[in-house]
């Protein structure tokens, strides 16, 4: 068994409202665009605010690729830096005291990697096991958390962090006008996250009041690569984004949840708290109806969604903090941790207070 000790998430100062961002983003686009159809689309998001790793202004047409990866190295360090000391902090533990530091980001690109750059500033030990992730998308926050529980299985007396970083918003393309261009710009904010978590032999797991994890369940589905992901170039990134989606989570992932939470004698009415990656308002919609939720089940990821956006990976830690910092469950309660990115995959984490 696994206890996470503490979840942090943290945020880059420049908040904008969805509709200034609407706003700027229209006078980005080509001429001859369809500003009716960007204004839509950012409409339905349901974001109303979100945190952008740069000034507004600076956004646009004239970044090329690596003049904005070298500013996302920089902002991903020191959001990653605050994320890992505030996370430490709340569990009331030094960065010399952590045995692994798996790291993953999907909106740029480091080498040496991010936890690596962020070693001596952060004061991890020289021989801190590294495990930077990079592909698995929005499901990383809940892929990491069901590989530190893995490791913290086989090494029982060890403490792990998982380091979400992501910033979004440096992915945009300004010259883009396809459909899944206008999703990202609506839906995407910038973040990131830490969770620290430690194995049922270390000293502090029988004191801590977090969830500790039960098991964990990837699953890719075959013929669907070409749903979601980057296009990546010379230009960056460029979202990849299949109209499909919501049917195959209406199919599939659905039914993934039920034989995952089967395994464990449980149903989807079982579940006390649902740390469900907000994907967007349609995918939370289809999922509900798909495991027949109450609309109240996914309350906390549409809050998460309303107020910083899609964080990518950092979501599910972001609403996982925000169901710690509401008051932990009761003893005995059920959570599932459930996130979807490019594969198409799903990852599933079960919790219990």
């Amino acid at each position: 068994m696994t206890r996470v000790l503490a979840v942090s998430s943290v945020f880059p100062p420049h908040r904008h409202p969805q509709s200034e961002i609407t706003a700027a983003l229209a006078r980005f686009l080509p001429p001859g665009s369809d500003t009716a159809l960007l204004h839509r689309v950012h409409a339905s998001a349901r974001v109303e605010a979100r945190h952008l790793a740069l000034p507004l202004d600076r956004y646009g047409p004239g970044n090329d690729f690596g003049t904005t990866n070298a500013l996302f190295v920089e902002a991903a360090l020191d959001l990653g830096a605050r994320a890992l000391e505030l996370a430490l902090a709340g569990a009331g533990m030094t960065a010399d005291a952590v045995d692994l530091v798996m790291s993953t980001t999907v909106t740029g690109l480091a080498t040496p990697s991010l936890e690596a750059r962020l070693a001596g500033r952060a004061g991890l030990r020289p021989d801190v096991k590294r495990v930077p992730l990079f592909g698995l998308g929005c499901a990383a926050g809940a892929a990491g958390t069901g590989h530190v529980h893995d490791h913290l299985t086989g090494h029982p007396e060890h403490a792990a962090v998982l380091l979400s970083t992501e910033l979004c918003s440096l992915t945009l393309q300004s010259a883009d006008t396809s459909m899944a261009a206008l999703v990202a710009g609506a839906l995407f904010g910038d973040g990131a996250g830490a969770l620290l978590a430690v194995g049922r032999g270390h000293p502090l797991y029988a004191t801590a009041a977090g969830p500790t994890v039960v098991a964990s369940r990837s699953r890719l589905y075959p013929g669907t690569g070409h749903l979601l992901g980057w296009d990546i170039g010379h230009w960056g990134f460029r979202m990849v984004l299949g109209r499909e989606l919501p049917d195959l989570m209406r199919l599939h992932v659905a039914e993934e949840v039920e034989a995952f939470l089967a395994a464990h004698d449980l149903k989807p009415a079982d579940v006390d708290a649902w740390i469900c990656h907000p994907g967007g308002p349609r995918l939370l919609d289809v999922l509900a109806d798909a495991l027949a939720l109450p609309d109240s089940a996914f309350a906390v990821s549409r809050r998460s969604l309303a107020a910083v956006g899609n964080l990518s990976s950092a979501s599910v830690l972001h609403i996982l903090g925000s169901v710690q910092e509401a008051g932990p469950p009761p003893p005995g309660s059920v959570g599932l941790m459930l996130a979807f990115g490019p594969g198409f995959a799903s990852e599933l984490v079960l919790l219990r207070w």
